[in-house]
């Protein structure tokens, strides 16, 4: 069963309609226990990280979804979900993540440069991983987002994308894949990952 995580951050249906097109065992659960019985988990998001990962620790979920994470369980993060997985983020104040990669999420500061940023970017593949199996290096994706991952262990980085800076956008290790994009929204690209960490995770 693969679980999607609701903590009140972001639109989960979305994502749920983009892994049943590929297998039915699916589900939207609130409730940290159901952890303990995933075959994989997927932690969406959207709107600001400090609320999110209150919610998170509020909820139960925090604990748990790291030992998850560090037992190599499969996991995707999306948008948000992708920065909560580093140390710490600097939106509306100081705030910590899960702390799973080393890193910081920091705000666009480019004066010539629209925040968010939106729409859709080509990703440069950095190194292979299983989650990107048959997907062309400079694929486009989806984008919406003001803040961005710096000083990032380049032993994560899979993916990196432009815009005012070269920064990543992909990160995994394992059985962990994380994209600041939406594969949902992303067309055939981002389709293909999550129909390829469905097919490694239910395999």
């Amino acid at each position: 069963m693969i679980t999607v995580i609701d903590y009140g951050m972001g639109n989960l249906r979305s994502v749920v309609k983009a892994v049943e097109k590929y297998t039915p065992r699916v589900r939207i659960s609130s409730n940290p226990d159901s952890l303990r019985d995933s075959t994989a988990v997927i932690l969406p998001g959207d709107g600001a990280f400090g609320m999110a990962k209150q919610h998170l620790d509020a909820l139960g979920w925090t604990d748990l979804l790291r030992d998850y994470i560090m037992c190599n369980g499969f996991f995707m993060g999306i948008c948000l979900g992708f920065q909560l997985l580093f140390e710490s983020s600097e939106e509306f104040g100081h705030h910590k993540g899960l702390g799973i990669i080393p890193g910081q999420v920091r705000r666009f500061s480019f004066p010539h440069l629209k925040v968010p940023h939106m729409g859709w970017n080509n990703v440069r593949w950095e190194k292979e991983s299983k989650f990107i199996e048959k997907i062309p290096s400079d694929s486009y994706f989806y984008f919406i987002h003001s803040y961005y991952p710096t000083s990032v262990d380049p032993e994560w980085v899979v993916g990196t994308v432009e815009y005012g800076i070269r920064f990543p956008c992909v990160v995994s290790r394992g059985n962990l894949i994380a994209t600041q994009f939406h594969p949902e929204k992303s067309h055939i690209a981002g389709l293909k990952i999550i129909e390829n960490f469905v097919r490694h995770a239910c395999s």
